[in-house]
């Protein structure tokens, strides 16, 4: 993996990934950790795969890690998580809001709306105490999910999208109280990323769907090529509309 950011721009740093024991997380956790960040390392039922990944993290860059199962729909499990985080490094610099879900089977009908909508303003609010003036949040998510209200998506990811798109607008709401606590926030958003759960899950449920969507778009970013972009909006100026769009969006109307 080539690293985005430059060495040390994020020395004394302390960067928090919610889902990062795999996938986009995990390589975003790379990506941070590669440039000094001490990295939180979030998981939710894969603690072997994120205590080899803090180990990866110690080993080669020689940064703090801290592994915390916490699940984000559980309030005093992120309410535990934060007091860890402060105990260990005495606070945050990042919240990276990467973990979502929606398309598991047997976890009830509303839970793409508490994970992608409820869970996201959960894990910022139990954050808030612990981030300071500096700070960013960086809040992940998919071009169907961003563009849902104006662009149809396929209908097995349509609920997931609507509870994402809820969730960012939520967060969104709470930019001008995070600007008077001096606490940055953008939005990352990408196509389809191939090589990742969701599209695994998609393709299965509607053969052929990760190819028909990278034939439109022209190509999809991958695991790496996506967390890339996450790592260097935890560094890059704000734009005005506090988002960050990844690839071309051509197949999709902008919102007004």
């Amino acid at each position: 993996m080539s690293q985005p950011l430059p060495a040390g721009s994020l020395a004394g740093k302390t960067a928090l990934v919610t889902g990062s024991s795999r996938g986009v997380g995990a390589d975003t956790a790379r990506y941070l950790a590669a440039a000094g960040a001490n990295v939180v390392i979030n998981f939710r039922n894969k603690a072997p795969r994120a205590e080899k990944l803090a180990r990866e993290l110690q080993e080669q860059h020689g940064v703090g890690t801290l592994v915390v199962g916490a699940d984000l729909t559980d309030a005093d499990q992120l309410a535990s998580m934060m007091a860890t985080a402060k105990d260990a490094f005495g606070g945050l610099d990042l919240l990276v809001l990467n973990a979502s879900g929606g398309m598991e089977q047997n976890m009830g009908e509303d839970y793409a709306m508490r994970l992608n909508r409820d869970a996201q303003v959960g894990a910022l609010d139990a954050a808030l105490p612990i981030l300071g003036a500096g700070s960013r949040v960086v809040f992940v998510t998919s071009h169907q999910a961003h563009f849902i209200r104006t662009t149809p998506t396929m209908p097995e990811y349509e609920p997931v999208a609507l509870s994402k798109r809820a969730g960012e607008d939520a967060l969104r709401a709470r930019i001008p109280e995070l600007a008077e606590k001096g606490v940055e926030f953008v939005v990352v958003s990408a196509d389809m990323i191939e090589g990742t759960i969701t599209a695994t899950l998609l393709n299965r449920l509607n053969p052929g769907a990760i190819d028909a969507r990278r034939e439109e778009a022209g190509t999809l970013l991958n695991v790496a090529e996506f967390a890339a972009e996450i790592a260097q909006a935890a560094i890059d100026p704000i734009p005005a509309d506090n988002e960050r769009i990844c690839g071309d969006v051509s197949s999709f109307t902008p919102i007004d």
